[in-house]
Parts: C-alpha cells; structure tokens; sequence
C-alpha cells in the first residue's frame, strides 16, 4: 500500500483490493465528519519493491495516512507466508495503540487475515470492528481441489464472520450467497455497500499512452481490441481467454487481444503462480501462431490502464473478465465509466454489475462456444455494442466512493450507538417497498416527514425484497432505517436495536414447522413454465421461480397432490414464491403486532401488487396506493382498505389524513 500510482500487479497480492482500501480511505478522510482515516499495514525493507515500504509513517493528504507496523520481519511476505508472521505485527500494533492518547472509533478489516488483527484490537480497547471478505474462500473451493491451507482459510474467514460487528459485502452474490454460505454467517450484520467506480485520476479520453504500449505487438492496431486487465493468477483463467481467441478464426479476424497481467521483468520473475500464469499467455501466443494479434504488456502505469479502456473504447472493443469466479469485479465498473461494454463470468459478483449497469453480458467461461459467442455478438452488432457504451457511462455513476463513505459512516455510528430495547408504539406502519415507498421522490420525501412528526407510529416494511436489498433500496430513497423489517415476502424478521439489526429466531422456528423445502423442490421438477431463480433468491424459507399465472396454478396443484402444505404466492405477473404454510405477509404482520402488544386495529398497511394481498386483506387500516396492479384492484372494494387517490409514498400520507379523519368523524369514507 502506498498513495497512488498504485502497484498493481508488482505482486500476485497486489490486486484491485489496493484500489478499494485506497479508495475508501480517501473518500473517507475527504468527509467532513471523519477526523482521520488511517491505513495501517506490515512495514517491509525491499529496495527492489520501493523504499517507501519501509516507512514507518507516510502522510497521504491532511486527515489521511499510511502506518507501517514493524513486525520484527523486513522481509517483504506473501499474503500466504505473512500467516507465520501475525502474532509479532498484532503485538506490535497493540503496543502502538497502547501508547497513543487518541485511538480510533472504529477498525476496517479487510480479508480474514486482517480480521484477525481486529479481534485482537477489539479484545484489548472495545473498539469494534468491520470486515470485508473481498474473496471468500468457500466459493475458491469449488472450483480448485481442497486443500489443508484452503480448509484453514475458510476457517479463518467464519471465523471473521462470526466476530465481525458488522460485515461489507460489494455484491448481492457475495452478500446473499456467497457469505451465508459460512455457518457462522447472519443476515442481519451483512450491508451491501458497492465500492466506486475508479480513483480519481488520469482522463478518460487519452489513447495516446495505449497505442505506445500495444505498438510493438501488434499487426494491425487499427482494430478492436479484447481488454483483459488481472492479476497472473490461476481463478481468473487468462490462458483459458487466449486459448479461446487463438481457437476461433472469427475472432481474431474481427479483434486484436491485450492482456495485461500485472508486472513482470521477464518469464522467470515473480512468485510461482506468477510465473505459471504468465508461461500459460506466453505458451499460448505459441501454440496459437497470435504474433501480431496478442499484446502482452510487461508493465504498466495507472494512467496506462485509462488509456487501455479508452483505446478499447475507441477502437470498438470489449473489456472481458474470464474468471472462474469474481467476489466483485472493479475492473467491470472502470470499463463502464470508461463507455467499454464488456463480456465477464457469470460466477459471483460480475453477474450483479452487469445487470445492474447494462453494458455487456454474463456468461460462463467454462462454456468457451458462449463466451466467444458473446465476444462476437458484441464485435460485430454496433446497435448492441451501442446501446452497451451509453448505458454503462449512464448507470456507473451509481458506484461512487463518496457514496460508499456515506453508508459506511452510517453503519460505524451504528456499531457505536448503545443497543436499546423495543418499546411500543401507538401504531405501525408496514409498507411494501418497490411501487409503494419508491417511484416518487417527492411522496417519499413526504412521508419521511410525517414519521419524522410523529415518534410514536412505528416505520416498519414488509417486501419481497432480501435484508440487504432492501436496505439499499431503502438508502437510495433516503428513509431511515425502519423499527421491523419483513423481508423475503414474509419468511424472515429483523429488529432494529439502535442501530444495529437482530434477526427473529423465534419466527424462523415458528415457520419451520412442516416446512419441507427438498420435497417441495423434488415434486415441481420438471413442471412446464417453472423456472427457477438464481440462487441469491432462494432463502432457508422461500423457494423462488419465474413462472405465469398457468405454473402458478399448476404448482399449486403439483403440491396438493404430493400432501405438502405450502403458501404459493404469485406477483407482478411472473413471480412465484413458495413459502411456509405459517409464512406471508400477513403471518408476519400479526407475529410483529402481538411482539409490540399492538392490536391489528393499530396496524396500517401499504401495498400495491399480489405478494402484499394476504396482508392487505387482513389488515384493518390496510392502504392500496393509486398506482396498484391490476391483479390486486378488486381490493378496492373491501371496507378495510383505503384506494388513495395518490400513487407511490404520497398515498400512505393521504391515508394516513383520511384515517385520522375517519377517526374523529368515527368512520371513513373512503
């Protein structure tokens, strides 16, 4: 770690995290709340890697700063060999600590190594602690043969998510699936906070770099070029991309291939993975006869790999990620601030960018005919790769560090915040989120201000949405994190105390009985027009298809027949949900009011499509928000519901006004 040009790619350990701690640190100390972000590292003396290594303080701007503990070891370690080596840098880091007269608030753990360190720290002062797994092991092993060092790595790292306050995870995937792989995972400490997009730095239309680098390599630089930009080790499978664009003719005559694989001085340089990485390209570039057509760069500037996407950018071309698995994918958002559509794994984070940004296509790199399909479709179909460009510079400004700062300083005051007891309401709200609380800024800025008036009406939301996208979504629209949230279409509880989360144990053993999720799944096997959905979707109580109102019927049938008692929920035309016969919306809605001793009398709840319908029906003071669908509109006629006439957030505070009224007046009229 050093202040930017980062060293990436000078060693096998020198990845794209550099760029995250960087980046947050920076966005962090440049907060007019922070009063200093401090990186804190292993002080190593090796001339070769840079003399700065070797200092013990380096100011990085006027509240941010990089510490160099002294282990006893100057030898520079790799991350593997540095295991040996922790005891005397967490003694040495405490004896630091120990002696200053102002500690910090809150410590950021990033990988289960440092997790370690954190424990310690906390142990020793109280200070609590984050972790950031940035790749989790568990996923590592499916994909590579098990071993005594990756068992005891996956150790570690439940380890960490066991004792960690709070944990950050980049990616949906990595934080609903990836992470609640762990036994010791739990929903209610996990925050998806997405990093930025790129540090701040070189411009973003400068080719001029790009071309001196790619010259001396290339026959014809006039055409496209496939970008590859990763660290020479094995999971992001760079042989398994030059074996492919050397296999397929159509594919080298549309496109020239740059791979940029960290920094070398020659075959033999660098570490053992590094080295068989890098034969692999050079191994390739053989086999294949690619000599005018294959860029392998030795090193490279900052400012060089802005130029590359800009060259990519420029000359049509893609940014590809082959990974075996991606925990996240920086390298994905940089393509996208830069207008480079890209073609990456559809294994772990990469996924969730593309499809939240819109520039390019997931595929598996195992399926070397798809991938090199997708290459091609984008190479040749300029609407595609068009519409891929625009979309991606559009929607990438949604991942910004100054964003991320924002929520990271909102969970740290959390963990900071005394822990306090759940103390009754007068009444509650319980809203659905997509289409209920979101689609008008100026509704939700409404109702924030009517909860924010009135301290005894409890916010709580029930949606379909998980814990962790639901406080995103949440977030984004600026509410305050509610009292209750019912999440995954009323299959799991959390509570807010202060600022932290508790998930309901005593719901989750309330629903698990006669809950048999491996029939279930066994009898709709090959049911016509069952889809199911990815895996992040699935929960310990929600089983999730993509299926029309016909399979909707069908399922229900299918279970009928195989005795098993299930609640089958059908919503916004093509979503199926089999829950608990104890689950629903409605469930949860009555398990919260007899937590808070309220009676369903005090409860009011919003909704607007089928998956809030149970709940609706059998609520009191139930609101239907103008902008329902169409498969939830003959609840207008009920006498417990209230059809405002305002669509999204500012339809509950209309409801709110004629239920206060019906109140006083002893009836509504809706």
């Amino acid at each position: 770690m050093r202040p930017p040009p980062l060293p990436l790619g000078i060693t096998e350990d020198s990845g794209g995290h550099l760029t995250y701690v960087w980046g947050a640190a920076d966005a962090l100390a440049k907060r007019d709340d922070i009063t200093e972000a401090e990186l804190v590292t292993r002080l190593f003396d090796d001339p070769a890697l840079g003399a700065e290594y070797a200092l013990p303080q380096q100011p990085c701007g006027p509240k941010l700063r990089i510490t160099r503990i002294d282990s006893g070891n100057r030898r520079y370690l790799s991350k593997e060999a540095s295991a040996a080596d922790r005891p005397a840098f967490i003694a040495a880091l405490l004896a630091d600590l120990a002696a200053r007269p102002v500690r910090p608030d809150v410590v950021h753990a990033h990988f289960a190594d440092a997790a370690e360190v954190a424990i310690a720290i906390r142990d020793r002062f109280g200070i609590p602690f984050v972790y950031n797994a940035h790749s989790l092991g568990i996923d590592k092993a499916d994909h590579e043969a098990t071993s005594a060092d990756l068992e005891d790595r996956i150790g570690f790292e439940d380890r960490a998510i066991a004792s960690a306050d709070a944990i950050i995870a980049s990616s949906r995937d990595e934080a609903e699936r990836q992470l609640m792989r762990y036994p010791s995972a739990d929903a209610a400490k996990i925050h998806r906070v997405p990093p930025g997009a790129a540090l701040q730095g070189p411009t973003l239309d400068d080719t001029a770099r790009a071309r001196d680098m790619v010259a001396p390599f290339l026959r014809d630089p006039a055409k496209p070029i496939i970008l590859a930009i990763a660290r020479p080790v094995q999971k992001k499978n760079l042989g398994l991309l030059v074996d492919l664009y050397g296999s397929s003719p159509a594919l080298r005559e549309a496109a020239n291939l740059v791979v940029v694989a960290g920094l070398r001085d020659g075959p033999d340089s660098g570490e053992r993975e590094q080295r068989d990485v890098i034969g692999q390209l050079l191994s390739g570039l053989d086999q294949w006869n690619l000599y005018g057509a294959l860029a392998l760069p030795k090193r490279h500037e900052q400012s060089d790999i802005a130029s590359l996407y800009a060259l990519a950018r420029d000359t049509g071309g893609l940014f590809v990620n082959p990974a075996a698995t991606e925990p996240f994918g920086l390298t994905l958002t940089e393509a996208a601030l830069h207008g480079v559509p890209v073609v990456a794994t559809c294994h772990g984070g990469a996924a969730d960018i593309v499809a939240e940004i819109g520039h390019g296509i997931s595929v598996d790199p195992a399926d070397g005919q798809a991938f090199v399909a997708a290459m091609l479709h984008l190479l040749s179909d300029r609407a595609a790769w068009s519409n891929a460009s625009t979309t991606g510079r559009g929607r990438v400004r949604a991942y910004s560090w100054e964003r991320y700062a924002e929520r990271f300083v909102d969970i740290a005051r959390g963990l900071m915040s005394p822990v306090s007891a759940i103390l009754r309401p007068r009444d509650l709200l319980l809203s659905d989120i997509d289409g209920t609380l979101t689609g008008c800024r100026e509704g939700a800025r409404r109702l924030q201000v009517a909860l924010d008036r009135d301290p005894r009406r409890m916010f709580g939301i029930a949606t379909g949405r998980s814990l962790q996208e639901a406080q995103r979504i949440l977030g984004d629209w600026h509410y305050r994190t509610p009292s209750v949230l019912v999440t995954s279409v009323g299959s799991e509880i959390y509570w807010r105390r202060g600022a932290r989360l508790e998930r309901d144990d005593g719901y989750a053993r309330h629903l698990d009985h006669g809950w048999e999720p491996v029939r279930i799944r066994d009898a709709l096997a090959g049911l016509d027009g069952l889809i199911p959905q990815a895996a992040v979707e699935q929960r310990r109580f929600k089983i999730s298809y993509f299926a029309d109102e016909a399979a909707s019927r069908s399922v229900s049938q299918r279970l009928a027949e195989a005795g098993l008692a299930a609640r089958v929920i059908h919503s916004h035309g093509n979503l199926l949900d089999i829950l608990p016969l104890r689950g629903g919306k409605a469930a949860a809605m009555r398990w919260v009011a007899h937590r808070l001793s309220l009676p369903l009398s005090s409860v009011f709840a919003a909704g607007d499509s089928g998956n809030d319908r149970d709940m609706l029906e059998a609520c009191p003071r139930a609101i239907l928000v103008a902008n329902h669908c169409p498969t939830v509109a003959d609840l207008s006629g009920r006498e417990n519901v209230y059809r405002s006439a305002t669509p999204h957030a500012g339809g509950i505070v209309e409801a709110f006004r004629a239920y206060a009224g019906a109140d006083e007046a002893g009836s509504l009229a809706a």
